[in-house]
């Protein structure tokens, strides 16, 4: 649990350090972008550090299964609670106590914050699936805190 804290305060920290520039006139798109691009990089390094002694994979889903499995636990300390297909590229994996917005309320009060805590995590999968191979779009949606959920879409390549 002590793993837990320095990692919250980070992203809080990263959040706040890149929405300041939204005072100088910046839009708040191109803050969620700076976000995901920053997550992509640390997905892609972080994967590298989890796979070196990993066999390949026989598919995607076997891909979405290490990121659902062994990438989740290893960033967030939990599996993703609930991983959907629909064998056709899309992918839905969902979180029910995603732990950066378990700082926030449970209520909807906070929902329109929501994107800005989701924008990092998302290029955060993003980059660790284009390291291993896979290109993919990836969006995330909350209807209720702090549970989430993170659709990605394979791109063909």
């Amino acid at each position: 649990m002590a793993d837990e804290a320095p990692f919250q305060f980070l992203h809080q920290e990263l959040i706040q350090y890149i929405y300041k520039s939204k005072e100088q006139g910046e839009e708040s798109g191109r803050n969620i972008t700076k976000l995901e691009n920053l997550g992509f990089r640390v997905g892609q390094g972080l994967i590298e550090r989890l796979t070196k002694d990993t066999a390949r994979f026989k598919d995607e889903l076997d891909v979405m299964k290490f990121i659902c499995k062994d990438f989740w636990t290893s960033v967030f300390r939990k599996q993703i609670d609930n991983l959907r297909t629909n064998h056709q590229g899309i992918y839905v994996l969902q979180d029910n106590t995603f732990q950066l917005l378990s700082q926030l309320s449970a209520g909807k009060q906070y929902l329109d914050q929501a994107p800005k805590y989701l924008a990092f995590t998302c290029g955060l999968v993003r980059g660790a699936l284009f390291s291993l191979g896979v290109k993919s779009i990836v969006t995330a949606e909350v209807s209720t805190m702090p549970a989430s959920k993170f659709q990605v879409m394979i791109q063909k390549m």
